[in-house]
């Protein structure tokens, strides 16, 4: 391509493109929620090492916060700054998350996470964070439901056209498991902190929904059996390995 080719978005988005053009010797210009690329570079090809996702991370970053006692190492997560709004707002309700060996893999920063064990406590979710962390909102409801106070998300009704209706799924299957939570247009408000209660619950065929309530009925009294969990593997091949590995042979969820 000649020329030059110039993007402007109304928010600030994933940059992960923009980082790895760079990294091949396209010249690429970011100022503020404008990106230009120039054409006519000759692209060099790179040895690639891609950072462990952190919307996969998530699930095991509130796993580790609400369950008692838990001390965890996610090692390798990339934490480039379009992508951490997760760790914000979980820092910002309390979350214990340490940034362990940071360094820079073809572009991207990349770090340990090592968390621990927390009593969270509810925080207002809305605005320029959102697009920042869009895919890990089932899991920060679930946060939300283990948190002391309110817990209102707004500004997200991108959800409502995701793999399935998100909002209503999460708030559905919630109130199964006795959670305060109430259905808004562009998110849910979460009474926090009165526990969980297991139950059987709809995964709709979709996978963050899916590991979002396997994530919660951890922490549920009683027994969860979730439908078609195995659909967590369109994004986490590993998820139901990992989640054994992690909590050990029996957790309290029948798949």
């Amino acid at each position: 391509m000649t020329g030059e080719m110039i993007v402007t978005e109304p928010a600030r988005s994933r940059d992960h493109s923009e980082r790895m053009l760079k990294a091949f010797g396209a010249t690429v210009k970011v100022e503020e929620n404008t990106v230009s690329v120039q054409g006519g570079a000759k692209l060099t090809g790179q040895n690639i090492i891609v950072p462990g996702d952190i919307s996969s991370a998530a699930y095991w970053l509130v796993a580790a916060t609400i369950v008692p006692d838990s001390d965890l190492v996610i090692e390798n997560v990339g934490i480039n700054p379009t992508r951490t709004g997760i760790l914000e707002v979980l820092l910002a309700m309390g979350a214990k998350i340490d940034q362990e060996n940071y360094r820079e893999v073809t572009g991207e920063p990349v770090a340990d996470l090592r968390v621990r064990s927390a009593q969270l406590q509810g925080v207002e979710i809305g605005g320029a964070v959102i697009p920042r962390l869009i895919d890990e909102i089932p899991i920060l409801a679930v946060a939300a439901a283990c948190a002391a106070g309110k817990t209102i998300i707004g500004d997200a009704s991108e959800l409502r056209v995701k793999e399935s209706d998100r909002i209503s799924a999460m708030v559905t299957e919630l109130l199964k498991m006795g959670v305060d939570v109430s259905e808004r247009t562009d998110g849910m408000e979460i009474i926090g902190g009165k526990g969980l209660k297991g139950n059987t619950l709809q995964s709709y065929d979709d996978h963050r929904v899916a590991m979002s309530l396997a994530i919660a009925a951890l922490v549920a009294k009683g027994d969860s059996e979730i439908t078609n969990i195995d659909c967590a593997s369109i994004s986490y091949p590993t998820f139901i390995p990992t989640l054994i590995q992690v909590c050990g042979p029996d957790p309290e969820i029948d798949c």
